[in-house]
């Protein structure tokens, strides 16, 4: 198991930029793949983007493509989320997520280990 805090979120007008922030402890940070999740008053939890254990390999959903960059870096236990031309529709509790192994996962059924979320509001 691997405890998640994610940081970062906060209210930024369009076209604005974050950096989302998720710090793990416990198990090696290194063994777990790793995803951002989003999710929208009255909507289900959505995938956002996906990284492996090594940062060799990154996918996103086309909604995000070309805007965020997810990264990780093992030696710090951290994996991020630069969001870029923030629009109103972005806005969401965003989650980090956590999932032993070597794959890329973008289902939210198949992760272990959830943070706690943080707030990213986009005004117009």
């Amino acid at each position: 198991q691997v405890q998640l805090v994610e940081s970062g979120g906060g209210l930024v007008q369009t076209g604005g930029s974050l950096r989302l922030s998720c710090a793990a402890s416990g198990r090696t940070f290194s063994n777990y793949a790793m995803g951002w999740f989003r999710q929208a008053p009255g909507k289900e939890r959505e995938f956002v983007a996906a990284i492996t254990r090594t940062g060799g390999s990154t996918y996103y959903a086309d909604s995000v493509k070309g805007r965020f960059t997810i990264s990780r870096d093992n030696a710090k236990k951290a994996a991020y989320l630069q969001m870029n031309s923030l629009q109103p529709e972005d806005t969401a509790v965003y989650y980090c997520a956590a999932k032993s192994g070597s794959a890329i996962y973008i289902r939210t059924s198949v992760y272990d280990d959830w943070g706690q979320g943080t707030q990213v509001t986009v005004s117009s």
